[in-house]
């Protein structure tokens, strides 16, 4: 996935947590056997519905 956004007014309504399951859905009707996207570390308000929804892998980004 490459970004999930709900606008500011609207969360907290469920939209999110929508959107995932359409890709979930999206992604087993593909047989797609992973789903996995990216935050930061400080993004506590996305989290809380990621931590529900998914699996906190120990993967590291590096950039240069």
């Amino acid at each position: 996935m490459q970004d999930l956004y709900t606008d500011p007014n609207f969360r907290g309504l469920g939209i999110g947590r929508s959107l995932m399951e359409a890709v979930y859905e999206a992604a087993d009707a593909n047989n797609t056997p992973n789903v996995y996207w990216l935050t930061e570390e400080f993004n506590k308000t996305a989290r809380q519905l990621y931590d529900r929804i998914g699996n906190l892998t120990p993967f590291i980004k590096y950039q240069r």
